[in-house]
């Protein structure tokens, strides 16, 4: 495998998907020393959030409380992806972006999920968002539809831009 960011970390995923588990497992495998914990459930990945330090969250948002555990994580400083089929959504991807969450995949893009990981790692919140819509913009804009932005375009301009900064949150149990 090649050099990359990945080489070494510890990532937590929890999605109550478990063909999604395995394959996250099965794209992260070649990583030399990249230990992957899972979680099937909203507590079982808040106690793994509580009792490790995670240099990279990747969470569901249907079925686990991702929101949830997005404010939990981004409290405790873990850099965090959001990966959903279900809640995908503008509505759901800008409430990802306030909170606080560092990319927001779809689930079909999971085969191409290994260079967002690797973003999320060297890129810092503002720079990083401006890749995702580098890469995806496309596909929102085929999702969404053309004007999707239309009505919060002062937001959505600045994300692309990278220059939104989210505002902190504070951790609620």
């Amino acid at each position: 495998m090649r050099e990359s960011l990945l080489n070494n970390k510890r990532v937590l995923a929890v999605d109550d998907e478990p063909d999604v588990l395995d394959t996250l497992r099965e794209q992260l495998e070649g990583f030399p020393g990249l230990v992957l914990d899972g979680a099937m459930n909203y507590e079982t990945g808040y106690h793994l959030l509580r009792s490790w330090t995670y240099d990279l969250v990747i969470l569901d948002i249907m079925g686990v409380r991702g929101f949830d555990l997005l404010n939990a994580s981004v409290s405790l400083g873990f850099p965090t992806v959001m990966l959903t089929a279900h809640v995908l959504t503008q509505e759901a991807l800008e409430r990802s972006i306030r909170m606080g969450a560092r990319a927001y995949i779809p689930k079909e893009k999971m085969a191409e999920i290994i260079p967002f990981l690797e973003d999320v790692l060297s890129l810092s919140y503002r720079p990083g968002w401006k890749r995702v819509f580098e890469r995806l913009g496309g596909f929102f804009n085929a999702k969404f539809g053309p004007v999707w932005q239309k009505k919060e375009k002062q937001f959505w301009e600045s994300v692309a831009s990278g220059e939104f900064e989210h505002e902190p949150v504070i951790l609620k149990k």
